[in-house]
């Protein structure tokens, strides 16, 4: 599926994202009365408390959240994306599904727990998607070339990851290919590569599955196809 791509370039990329994935979960949260969002961690979290400035009061307690993808760590680890999270002190959304909890020691069993979990709760989907940009191509833990990129079901072990660590968990293309909203954050020169790969529509990289993609970047139009 060739995605529907939409660039929007600033030097405040993270307020842009915001907006635009502010206005995402507004407008789900009127037709549903509640929004399921996944977040990644790195830079991109830097998104999120200009997305609860964007949003009217109230509707950041009815999302129900979860990451797009997660180190085998514990939150209080820096690595963690969770734990990325909760240091922000954002207010506490209707729920927070975790892709690796604090207690789970097996990834088989985190996998299961996760998708029991997921359809129960997410009812099996996604509305919004937040993104960041790997300087390889990925998204998520979904790296270009891996074999989790086939994997099925809404969760995937990753045992390993090229970019360190290697024990990663990750919602799965699937997954992403059925969420209707995604925003992307690509900030600094060094993702201008990935970028414009990614505008390219390459072959093999996860955001070429995904039916509609808006990037937020600071990165100036070289990143752009020639085409």
């Amino acid at each position: 599926m060739t995605p529907q791509l939409e660039i929007l370039r600033s030097p405040r990329p993270a307020e842009v994202a915001a907006e635009r994935l502010a206005r995402a979960i507004a407008r789900v949260d009127a037709e549903r009365g509640a929004c399921r969002l996944a977040i990644p961690g790195g830079s991109a979290l830097a998104v999120l408390p200009h997305v609860l400035e964007d949003l009217s009061k109230g509707t950041w307690s009815r999302v129900q959240l979860t990451w797009v993808d997660e180190r085998c760590v514990p939150a209080s680890d820096e690595g963690s994306n969770r734990g990325g999270y909760l240091r922000l002190g954002l207010p506490p959304p209707a729920s927070a599904l975790p892709l690796w909890a604090d207690d789970d020691d097996d990834p088989a069993r985190a996998v299961a727990r996760f998708e029991r979990a997921f359809a129960r709760e997410f009812a099996g989907g996604l509305d919004v998607a937040l993104l960041g940009l790997g300087e390889d191509g990925h998204v998520a833990s979904l790296f270009p070339g891996h074999a989790a990129l086939q994997a099925t079901g809404a969760a995937v072990f990753v045992a390993d990851s090229p970019k360190p660590p290697p024990r990663r968990m990750s919602l799965t293309l699937p997954v992403l290919q059925a969420t209707p909203h995604a925003v992307m954050m690509a900030a600094g020169t060094g993702k201008r590569a990935a970028l414009r790969r990614v505008i390219q529509r390459e072959d093999g990289l996860p955001t070429t599955a995904l039916a509609s993609l808006v990037i937020a970047t600071d990165i100036d139009s070289e990143g752009e196809s020639d085409e």
